[in-house]
């Protein structure tokens, strides 16, 4: 007699129903265990739609927090700058947007205010009251430092005057240097030599482009010296 395999062990008796399937209902018995619930499946391109919302939603806000930050400190009230300078016993007032010079980019000058890199005006103390008179000496500053500062092609005069300012008097006179080349622009220099009760300061402005809004904010230092 042939023996038939099945698969299953070919002798003891069939159980049922099976020790897996004890405690089901009969349907379940029929059609299979119910599994358990795995969640809802989000389908790819919606978890990417909401993964860029999700992004761009915190790219705005950093953007919006950036935007608010600096709007903040450009509605922040420009203030002028004033120094004291106590070697050369003057004060003076920078207007808005100058910032204080830490150290004067020429020797011998205690004081400087800046205005990036486009302008400068610096003090320092005077060697007492010229002999020859505020006008002499004041020209002869401005010839010298119009040769240290400028290296113009052409250098001109564009002022010369006396000048007051609480208290002090002396004389100014400003200079106009031009390149031939096509990388430098136009620079403007004025030195000033005032003197008051025995004393003198020296005040030099230079601006780098010559504008007109430079000349006119170095004057107003120079004007409001004290």
């Amino acid at each position: 007699m042939d023996e038939h395999r099945t698969g299953r062990r070919p002798y003891g008796d069939p159980v049922w129903p099976p020790p897996e399937e004890e405690g089901l209902p009969p349907s379940a018995r029929l059609y299979g265990a119910p599994a358990t619930p795995s969640g809802v499946r989000v389908p790819f391109w919606v978890r990417r739609t909401a993964l860029f919302a999700a992004a761009v939603a915190v790219g705005a806000a950093l953007v919006a927090g950036v935007v608010a930050f600096v709007a903040g400190r450009l509605n922040q009230p420009a203030v002028p700058v004033v120094v004291q300078d106590g070697i050369a016993g003057v004060s003076y007032t920078a207007p808005p947007g100058w910032r204080l010079g830490t150290v004067p980019p020429v020797t011998g000058f205690t004081s400087a205010v800046t205005l990036g890199e486009s302008a400068v005006v610096m003090a320092r103390p005077g060697d007492g009251v010229p002999t020859g008179g505020p006008r002499a000496a004041a020209l002869q500053l401005a010839d010298v430092y119009g040769r240290l500062l400028l290296h113009g092609d052409t250098v001109g005069v564009v002022d010369d005057r006396a000048v007051e300012a609480n208290g002090w008097t002396g004389h100014s006179r400003a200079l106009r240097a031009t390149y031939s080349d096509v990388v430098n622009q136009p620079s403007y220099l004025r030195v000033t030599l005032l003197t008051k009760d025995g004393e003198s300061v020296v005040m030099l402005g230079l601006a780098q482009p010559d504008t007109p809004e430079r000349r006119a904010e170095m004057d107003a230092v120079l004007a409001g010296v004290r």
